[in-house]
């Protein structure tokens, strides 16, 4: 495997792309939405690699190294020398269909040789954690990773990059065919959890309807003072730490939506009626201990042999780092060591295990990271 990474910058995208010199077969491209020429570019890298699988999604921030971007492109041109790769889309009508999607998605790529799904999915018509269930009925014993595309913190509309379209409500799954790749994978927080659990008493897949008996937006108001008046994007600030029973690790769950008529509130994944969670609050150096400790569990195998990383870190986590947000990236290269190029984003929703042999899930707010390299 050979990776080359550049950050696209708006004034000199032509003369970085001419800079390239690489045989790629795959091109990761996570984009800015307010990135003006981002079709052109795609159009000019199909002209030069007419056979190139490109992919990608909008970002609520582009991860270029140690750097953390807004307005750019990062863009990973990779040339795999012994692995095999199949790329699918499925088109989702609406969020009802994302269970099916994620099936349908898993039939197309499943064979005895599959070692690994990478999955970009539209962040705001797509419901992740049905999503995954869906992958996970088809590929139980298959890795997956990735995450749901992102509009900054604004909630307004996100794409995905499928070859040469920019388009929406669409899920694309890259498969990894072979012995020949090498992959490691962690996902880890570093949210402070307070307050009583709660009961979920009321609630339709992802949207929160009661807590305990009561309308679960008043109460979830009760919490956040004033940060009540700027929800729902305040809520990036206080998430949802849910547990399904007593046996399953506690998820993250981040706020979408709110509903004063209802009194609802709608995540980025599934709130089952009889789960229990409790409020969360950011602790800046935990997170970036979790970002830390996401990296060693991931690399844990690869032993600093890894090629590539890919990092999906949630929008959430930045509204919190604020200046600080490039150290969170920082301690995954203290960690990784300088050999891999790293890419990545920030999303409303990353994709993967907690660590090895654990099951795929949908989470929000932490720090996902994917390591790739040929053997």
């Amino acid at each position: 495997m050979k990776v080359k990474q550049i950050s696209l910058e708006e004034y000199d995208w032509n003369a970085s792309l001419s800079s390239l010199h690489i045989n790629a077969n795959v091109f990761l491209l996570f984009i800015s939405p307010k990135f003006k020429e981002k079709q052109e570019v795609i159009d000019a890298l199909r002209k030069a690699y007419q056979d190139a699988c490109i992919i990608g999604c909008s970002t609520a921030g582009e991860i270029s190294d140690v750097s953390v971007k807004d307005n750019t492109i990062s863009l990973t041109a990779i040339q795999l020398e012994k692995v095999v790769y199949k790329k699918v889309s499925v088109e989702v009508d609406d969020m009802s269909c994302s269970y099916s999607a994620g099936q349908e998605l898993a039939t197309e790529l499943f064979n005895e040789n599959l070692k690994h799904v990478l999955v970009l999915s539209d962040g705001l018509n797509v419901n992740g954690a049905d999503l995954v269930a869906g992958l996970k009925t088809k590929l139980p014993d298959v890795s997956i990773t990735g995450g749901l595309a992102a509009d900054g913190s604004d909630f307004c509309q996100t794409f995905v990059i499928n070859n040469g379209k920019i388009v929406d409500k669409t899920v694309i799954g890259l498969g990894f065919y072979g012995e020949g790749l090498k992959v490691g994978y962690s996902s880890k927080g570093g949210w402070d959890s307070f307050g009583i659990e709660r009961l979920v008493t009321k609630s339709d897949k992802n949207v929160l309807y009661e807590l305990d008996g009561q309308p679960a937006l008043r109460l979830y108001k009760s919490f956040l003072g004033e940060q009540a008046n700027n929800l729902p994007s305040s809520g990036l600030l206080f998430p949802l730490s849910m547990r399904i029973n007593e046996n399953t690790k506690p998820i993250v769950r981040t706020i979408l939506a709110v509903d004063e008529k209802e009194q609802s509130l709608t995540f980025a994944g599934n709130i089952p009626e009889g789960s229990y969670v409790r409020l969360m609050k950011a602790n800046i150096n935990r997170l970036i201990n979790g970002a830390e400790e996401s990296a060693i569990s991931a690399n844990k195998e690869l032993l600093e042999t890894s090629e590539l990383a890919i990092l999906i870190s949630c929008v959430g986590r930045r509204l919190v780092l604020k200046q600080m947000v490039e150290e969170e990236v920082e301690a995954v290269r203290g960690v990784l060591g300088p050999k891999p190029c790293v890419t990545g984003f920030y999303s409303y929703g990353e994709i993967a295990p907690f660590e090895e042999f654990s099951p795929c899930e949908l989470h929000n707010q932490t720090m996902t990271i994917t390591t790739l390299s040929e053997c």
